[in-house]
């Protein structure tokens, strides 16, 4: 899923290329793309773009007359820059944004139809926020708040758009790593140099990413957006050397959803329990990296 930089590159991309521009229009492959009908869809049409901006994980197109189209990409839904009146794609293929100068494509990979198009005035824009507070808009006290108002484990927490906007499971990976902290700790069980420790963390990794995911297309539009990249530290890593510390990265399974950590960094050398490792090894599961 595009999380809080890969949003943000597409944001940047956008901006110079539909900001202050018409909407000429909005084509619909698939109509189980479509989440509201009133007002209908073609009221967004020959409407100026008043600016692009994130939601969450949400792109929001804020057009004129108080309207706003709003884009929710889930889990395998991406963005495409092509030649005004592009074809949309019958396989992959949702809906077309067209301006004078080109087509933007919403996509998704797949045969499950999560992604989203709300077309939704001031008031429906405010229903679609989950809530969750912009790391760049919090102090250490007001982070330290949200990280109380609920006992789950960090990766979970971090996770939750109700308290925390645009991070995923690949940058909480991210960010447990660079705040030396175990992904399976409690939010509620930190002391305070744990809670600035991972504060920190927090707000270095999303900005540093974002400066990489943006550095990385420059004039162009994003092209391979993925949850993965090759500088990342432990998301993706499983099986290879930690950079840190040389300690082999670990994973924890639950259904399809994957967390990554170092053992040596982030659990004093604990390797945390898997629950089909576990179920396959019983009593032969190493338990400590000198068991590895």
């Amino acid at each position: 899923m595009p999380e809080l930089p890969e949003i943000e590159a597409y944001l940047h991309a956008l901006r110079s290329r539909i900001v202050g521009e018409t909407l000429l229009g909005v084509r619909v492959r698939s109509v189980s793309v479509l989440r509201t009908y009133d007002p209908p869809i073609d009221a967004a049409a020959d409407r100026i773009v008043l600016d692009a901006r994130r939601l969450g994980k949400r792109v929001v197109m804020d057009l004129d007359d108080g309207l706003h189209l709003v884009v929710h990409l889930m889990i395998a839904g991406r963005l495409k820059w092509l030649p005004q009146g592009a074809t949309i794609p019958s396989r992959n293929g949702l809906a077309a944004f067209d301006f004078a100068d080109g087509t933007l494509l919403l996509t998704e990979a797949g045969s499950r139809r999560r992604a989203s198009i709300h077309l939704v005035d001031t008031g429906g824009l405010r229903l679609l926020d989950p809530g969750g507070a912009e790391i760049a808009d919090l102090d250490v006290a007001e982070f330290a708040e949200r990280l109380d108002r609920e006992r789950h484990t960090l990766k979970r927490t971090l996770t939750n758009p109700q308290l925390f906007a645009g991070i995923g499971g690949a940058f909480a990976d991210e960010i447990l790593w660079a705040g030396r902290l175990s992904p399976t700790q409690m939010s509620t069980n930190l002391d305070r140099e744990e809670i600035e420790r991972l504060f920190n963390a927090t707000r270095d990794t999303l900005s540093r990413w974002t400066e990489i995911r943006v550095s990385e297309i420059g004039d162009g539009f994003p092209t391979k957006v993925t949850a993965f990249h090759p500088d990342m530290a432990v998301h993706g890593k499983f099986g290879e050397p930690c950079r840190a510390c040389g300690a082999t990265v670990q994973r924890i399974v639950h259904g399809k959803r994957e967390t990554n950590y170092c053992p040596g960094c982030q659990t004093d050398g604990k390797i945390l329990a898997d629950r089909a490792l576990s179920k396959l090894l019983k009593d032969d599961r190493p338990k400590t990296t000198d068991d590895l």
